[in-house]
């Protein structure tokens, strides 16, 4: 396995930290205090349990053991209830997930949809949806007339299940486009 150096360390670097997990850099700082050695100063959040680690310091010639994560385009193919099948469009391989792993992607996919499945070590640990997708609402209280003037929003519930937060005017049956980073509406896309 690769290393490289406390010094060399930017956002987005992975790396075998502490023997504790694999890591990714989220924020970093080099400091040169007026007295004393130079350091790295960063915020780690590990990859596969989402822990973030703050303030945490190196020396700049601190050796790292580099990490390499693993990402592939797969098509969600179906549940059984139990696990959840992902489908490689290329080999036509499927890889099967558990609850756990796909709870946060669920909201935004449906069968036959593409997501990024990010793996490490050939272990498949997290599955994200495309950044915007298109579902249809499924159930919304009724707009209020004449309460479109503000930014009021009410509840809309989509063909995956989850709740989305939209403005009044938007209708039961439309189709909209959410932002799955955020979970906000982005806009409406039809009917």
């Amino acid at each position: 396995m690769a290393s490289i150096t406390a010094g060399d360390i930017r956002k987005g670097t992975t790396f075998e930290y502490n023997g504790k997990g694999v890591y990714t850099v989220t924020e970093f700082q080099h400091v040169k205090p007026g007295k004393g050695a130079a350091f790295v100063r960063a915020t780690l959040k590990n990859v596969v349990t989402g822990q973030v680690l703050s303030d945490i310091t190196f020396n700049p010639t601190m050796k790292l053991e580099t990490a390499q994560v693993e990402t592939k385009k797969m098509q969600y193919s179906y549940t059984d209830g139990e696990f959840y099948y992902f489908m490689d469009p290329d080999t036509f391989d499927m890889i099967t997930l558990n609850l756990e792993q796909v709870e946060d992607a669920l909201k935004y996919i449906k069968e036959n949809d593409t997501v990024t499945i990010k793996s490490l070590k050939g272990v498949a640990f997290s599955v994200e949806p495309e950044n915007f997708v298109e579902l249809k609402i499924v159930e919304c209280e009724p707009g209020v007339r004449g309460n479109t003037a503000t930014n009021a929003m009410k509840n809309a519930k989509v063909e995956t299940g989850a709740t989305i937060q939209v403005p009044m005017f938007v209708e039961e049956g439309e189709i909209i486009r959410i932002d799955t980073r955020t979970g906000e509406y982005m806009s409406r896309v039809g009917k």
